[in-house]
């Protein structure tokens, strides 16, 4: 799976969140300052290149919906982002942000929980 642009991000996260739109419904969306119609429309070209999205012709608009669902999306993006910031290490991705101060012990235990759920 290609990397996306932060850009390309953004719009994907919009597409999802419709599920099936047009060029011009994402630019309703977008936070200020929003891009050209014209840039926001050559995204979607990289994203129907890099088979993000695909697209169906009605008239002379273009109907794009996700060909990627987003959770697909996020365990790719979250095991390359642990790969390349933590040697692989799920484990010490939890411990570094144990030790920021960025998740507390009863979510940790939270978190412990769920994954023996998940293993029943």
């Amino acid at each position: 799976m290609e990397k996306l642009t932060r850009q390309e991000e953004e719009v994907m996260l919009r597409v999802w969140q419709l599920g099936s739109c047009t060029v011009k419904e994402v630019l309703n969306i977008l936070p200020e300052p929003q891009p050209p119609y014209t840039t926001l429309a050559s995204v979607f070209g990289n994203l129907k290149r890099k088979g993000y999205v695909s697209a169906v012709q009605r008239g002379l608009t273009y109907i794009y919906q996700p060909a990627i669902a987003a959770a697909e999306y996020k365990r790719s993006f979250m095991t390359g982002f642990v790969h390349d910031y933590f040697r692989n290490s799920f484990r010490e991705m939890v411990s570094f942000f144990a030790k920021e101060d960025k998740i507390s012990p009863e979510e940790l235990k939270d978190i412990i929980a769920e994954i023996e759920r998940g293993k029943d």
